[in-house]
C-alpha cells in the first residue's frame, strides 16, 4: 500500500526532494515496498500507488550524438529515440549504458530522477505530460515516487516538450 505525505526538506531526502523543496515546489512523496522480482520499475509503480499508468513518467538516459540526454517519458508506452535525437537536434539516439547513467546522474537503475542529478543533463518531457494536472516521476530510490504538476518538473529541468514517447 502506498504511503502519501507532503513532504518538507527532512535529513534523509534525495537529491530530488531536496532540490524541489530549495524551489519552493509543491510537490507529494508516493513510498511503497519496492519488489525486486516485478519486470517493470515504473509500472510497480503505477499499480503500488494506484495511479494511471498514463500520468506516471519513467526516467531514461540516452546517448544522442556522443551526448547523454534524459527522456522523461509515461511508464505505459516507449521512448521513441528517433523523436528523441530529433527534440534536441540530433542525429542519432540509443539508450545510454547503464553504469555511465547510474555515476552520471548519482542514481541506481530504477530510482533514475529527472530532479537533483549529480550532472545537469539536457532533458526532454514527453509532450502528454501537459494533458495531466499532476505526473509521477522518480523520486532518486527505488519504492519512492514524487508528484507534482508537469510544469514544475519542466521548468526545473529546463526540458524540452517533445512527442518522444510512443
Amino acid at each position: 500500500m502506498a504511503k502519501k505525505s507532503k513532504k518538507q526538506h527532512q535529513p534523509g531526502g534525495t537529491p530530488a526532494t531536496v532540490a524541489l523543496t530549495a524551489a519552493g515546489t509543491t510537490y507529494t512523496v508516493h513510498s511503497y515496498d519496492h519488489d525486486p522480482a516485478h519486470p517493470s520499475y515504473g509500472e510497480e509503480a503505477a499499480e503500488a500507488m494506484g495511479v494511471s499508468p498514463d500520468r506516471v513518467f519513467k526516467t531514461l538516459v540516452a546517448d544522442v550524438d556522443g551526448a547523454l540526454t534524459v527522456a522523461v517519458v509515461p511508464v505505459a508506452g516507449q521512448l521513441d529515440l528517433k523523436a528523441l535525437a530529433a527534440a534536441v537536434g540530433g542525429k542519432r539516439a540509443a539508450m545510454a549504458d547503464p553504469a555511465l547513467a547510474e555515476r552520471t546522474t548519482g542514481y541506481v537503475r530504477g530510482g533514475i530522477s529527472p530532479l537533483g542529478q549529480r550532472k545537469k543533463l539536457p532533458t526532454v518531457l514527453d509532450e502528454s505530460a501537459s494533458a495531466h494536472a499532476t505526473i509521477c516521476v522518480s523520486a532518486g530510490r527505488r519504492g519512492l515516487e514524487v508528484e507534482l504538476a508537469p510544469e514544475d518538473l519542466q521548468k526545473l529541468t529546463e526540458a524540452v516538450l517533445a512527442p518522444i514517447g510512443r
